[in-house]
């Protein structure tokens, strides 16, 4: 499978998040909860790396709910790639 780098994974959240009139912080250790990043935003996040990897990605509720900081979602995209 190809691969979608983390910093273009990046550049897709902040797309989504721009989308939702919020701006995604430079900083990797942000809490979600306080940027205001949803389990929709990381299904539309989801959806945007599929589409470019013409790829499924398959997670499940158990690792989502490991995720508290932007650095989690960029972790957890990358691990999903690479298992």
């Amino acid at each position: 499978m190809s691969s979608v780098d983390r910093s273009r994974v990046r550049e897709l959240m902040g797309e989504v998040m721009t989308a939702q009139g919020r701006a995604l912080p430079a900083d990797d250790t942000a809490d979600l909860r306080e940027i205001g990043f949803r389990s929709l935003d990381f299904s539309e996040l989801a959806l945007r790396v599929e589409d470019e990897l013409g790829d499924e990605l398959n997670f499940d509720a158990p690792g989502l709910r490991r995720i508290a900081t932007v650095g989690d979602v960029l972790d957890f995209i990358e691990h999903l790639q690479s298992a």
